[in-house]
This record gives structure tokens, sequence and C-alpha cells, in this order.
């Protein structure tokens, strides 16, 4: 059985009760009752304390602002998740630490859904010290399976793959089942356990655990040798140019120039005022083409995945065998990342603060890339075909990798990673030893 919330059992009571002491509780009851509702934009303080049945002066009481009640709803939410992960860790052998957290992670959700999907969705949307907040979550679960490894001799078996960021594919898979309020999550459990058992190796033959990016490859020739940019600023004087050419070359322009300043500041910082003043256009001219902030980079974010999706799939289908394509393709996919940063960040970092249009898109692309997956169906057997929540769990890992490695460092060494990547997807297919000769024999092609 799911454990028991007692948090939950609080904020229930104090709901009912609404005694002085509970009102914090109430609070934050409310914050996140709000953004789960409305998301993180809209769960201004007006509708956090009409969510609470507080005054606003009760409100500022225990908190400086909006956010400040916001990261203490992640820091209650991420209390109540490592609660759990230990009593989980602790209750299986050591070499099972990893499952055991994912095992944890399903149990917080199916036990607290309100609370898991606020924290698995809403800290994407909030900022940069919300991302800070949620990631830390995921580092410090990390650092117990890790320590639970301490000690184990090494021939014993465990999953060979970051902690952090199967786990943070986890969280990304139960954020659109937990939007969605679909039931039984706990259905996923064999299915994810079986995934990670697909890297299992040897301690003292790790290899992959460690996320430390290899040699430069040279170049995917479906990438071009120059990044996407802006056109330049139009002219003075008479153009000999179309209208339809200049109001291109324009929203080009705006679009470039919001995927610069989501990268500088921010999507939830970066203003219309911002976004004209950088694309050196008029702001009549942008409200020509976009409603809004919202809208203009839903166009940067539709840009930067049918980029993305173009180049990956044009590199799969040109591969000659099942392993040879999905090289090929996230050689395209990981080189393109790295030329062009900007879309890169939009599309990883940012696209849940731009609303609910953008995470839709976001997960139309896990489909889309987990149909690529679906090919090697055709190369294995009946016994060895992973189930589609692993395909799935499999793509929310790579966007979790990306999303890591585009917050750390505005030129992310992505293509660095390529033999890791292509561990984690073909592993679950073929096997951890025989990904590992596919992935040794393209090495040597390369250094050749």
């Amino acid at each position: 059985m799911p454990p028991r919330s007692r948090y939950r059992t609080d904020i229930n009571t104090a709901l009912a009760k609404g005694s002085k002491h509970t009102q914090r509780e109430r609070i934050l009851a409310g914050l996140i009752s709000a953004a789960n509702s409305d998301g993180y934009a809209s769960a201004s303080v007006s509708a956090v304390i009409a969510a609470a049945g507080v005054s606003r002066p009760t409100f500022y009481e225990y908190f400086t602002d909006r956010d400040d009640a916001f990261l203490a709803a992640v820091s209650v939410a991420q209390a109540r998740l490592l609660e759990i992960v230990r009593e989980r860790i602790a209750a299986e052998p050591p070499e099972c630490a990893l499952g055991a957290s994912i095992r944890a992670l399903i149990e917080f959700a199916s036990a607290e859904p309100e609370m898991a999907r606020f924290f698995s969705n809403e800290p994407l949307a909030a900022g940069t010290k919300a991302l800070d907040a949620r990631d830390k979550s995921l580092a410090e679960i990390a650092k117990l399976v890790e320590r639970s490894y301490i000690g184990l001799s090494p021939e014993t078996t465990v999953p060979d793959f970051s902690p952090s960021m199967i786990l943070g594919g986890t969280l990304r898979l139960l954020a659109s089942r937990l939007r969605r309020g679909e039931p039984t999550l706990t259905a996923l459990i064999p299915d994810l356990i079986s995934w990670v058992k697909a890297y299992e190796n040897p301690l003292g033959q790790h290899r992959w655990r460690d996320l430390k990016a290899g040699k430069a490859l040279p170049r995917s020739p479906f990438i071009s040798e120059e990044p996407l940019s802006a056109p330049g600023p139009l002219p003075t004087g008479r153009l000999r140019m179309s209208e339809e050419e200049v109001a291109e070359n324009q929203r080009q322009r705006i679009m470039f120039a919001a995927a610069r300043l989501a990268e500088e500041k921010g999507y939830n910082t970066t203003t219309i005022g911002d976004i004209t003043k950088l694309a050196r256009v008029d702001s009549r001219v942008l409200y020509g083409m976009f409603a809004d902030k919202q809208e203009a980079f839903m166009a940067v974010h539709q840009f930067g995945f049918q980029q993305v999706m173009d180049v990956t799939a044009e590199a799969f289908f040109a591969g000659k065998t099942w392993p040879d394509r999905n090289w090929q393709a996230g050689l395209a996919f990981t080189q393109f990342l790295e030329k062009n940063p900007l879309i890169t960040h939009v599309g990883f970092v940012e696209a849940y603060a731009v609303g609910p249009g953008a995470v839709q898109r976001v997960e139309d692309s896990h489909t889309a890339f987990a149909m690529l997956l679906q090919d090697g169906y055709q190369h294995v057997s009946e016994e060895q075909r992973p189930s589609r929540v692993v395909l799935e769990a499999i793509i929310t890992t790579i966007f979790e990798i990306v999303y890591s490695r585009a917050r750390s460092s505005q030129k992310p060494r992505l293509s660095g990673l390529l033999a890791h990547l292509n561990y984690l997807v073909l592993s679950p297919f073929i096997g951890a030893e025989e990904a590992e000769r596919v992935i040794d024999e393209k090495l040597q092609v390369n250094k050749a």
C-alpha cells in the first residue's frame, strides 16, 4: 500500500478547523491548489488567498511574496518525497536503491497526487530558484542511491547510468500523468523497475553512471556548419522586398530576440519591450503578428521543435541498421542542439514557463521521438521488446539530460554524451553487453 500522507491530513485538519497555528499550512495548500488549477503564472497572491480562505494580511504575516510561498511549498513537497525515498531504500537491498527510489516516486505520486502534481510540474515553470530547488531534490535522492552502493563488491550488478537523470526522467513521465489525473500509477512500477535493470553491469565495470562528455565527433552531414540566426535589420529607404518578405524578416528577428532573452533573463521576466528593443521593431509590428508575449514564445518553441525533429528524423532514416540509425539520429540531434543553444534553452528549459500550449508540444515531441524507438521492435524478439512505458521513460530521460546540460552551460557538450545516450536507448532492446559492443564499434570507427 502507498504510504499515508501526514501532510495532507494536516492540511485537511487545518482547512476544517481554521485555527491560527495552521494558517501557514492553509496558505501552502491554497498555493498548491491554485498552481495545479491554472499554472504557476496564474497562482497570484489573490488566487492563493482565495483558495486558502485567508486574508491578504495573513498571507504577508508568513511570506514576503508569492515566490517565497511557492518555494516553501516546493520545500514541503521535497521533504515529504525524501521521507518516502529514505523509507523505501532502507527496506530494500542496497543494490536495488535506484529501483527503490523509482518505486518511492510513484508511491509519492499515488499517496499525494496534488502535491506530486505540483512538485513534478510547476517548478519547471517558476524560474531559476524553483528550478534549482527541483534539481536539488533529485540530486539529494541520487546521493542516497550512490551512498547505498558504498561497500558493495565490484562484482555486484547495479544500473550503470546516472541516477539523477533516471529519476528526472521518471519524474517527467509522472508529471504528464498527474496533470491528466490518471489513476493507478502503481501499475507503472513493474515496467520501470524492469527498465532500470536493463542497464545493470558489475560495479567494477561501470562506464555510463558518470555523465562525462567524450571527445568531439565528426560533424553529422545533416547539420549545417552555421547555426540558425536572425536576419539583419531591414535597410532604410525604399525596399526592394515584397510585404511578405518584410514580414518574415521581422517575424524571425522577433523570434530570435525572444529566444535570446529567454536564455539571458528567463521567460517570466522578459517583457514585450525587451523583445521589441532587441529585435529592433516597433511594438505595433509585434502585435500585428502575435497576440502577446506567450504567443511569440510559442512560435519560437514550435519553430525549434520542427527544426530538431526534421534533422533527427532525416539522420535516423539514413542509417542502414537500427543501431546505426540511432547513432546517426543521436549525433544529429545533439550537434544541432549544441550549435543552436538558444533553441535548446527555449525548448528544454523554458517550455513549461511559456504555458500549457508549449507543455503540450513537449509531450507531443516525446511521442514523436518515441516513434523512432518503435522501429527497434522489428529487430528484437517478442521477449526483448520493452513496453511503451519504457520507450517514454527513455525519451523523458534524454530530455532531462538535455535540460540539465542546457541549465549548466550556455554551450552544452551534448554530442560528447552520444555514447551514453545510445547506451540508454539500446540496452532495453538488445541488452547492456550488446549495446556496449555496438557503441565501442562506432567509437572505434570514428577514432580511425
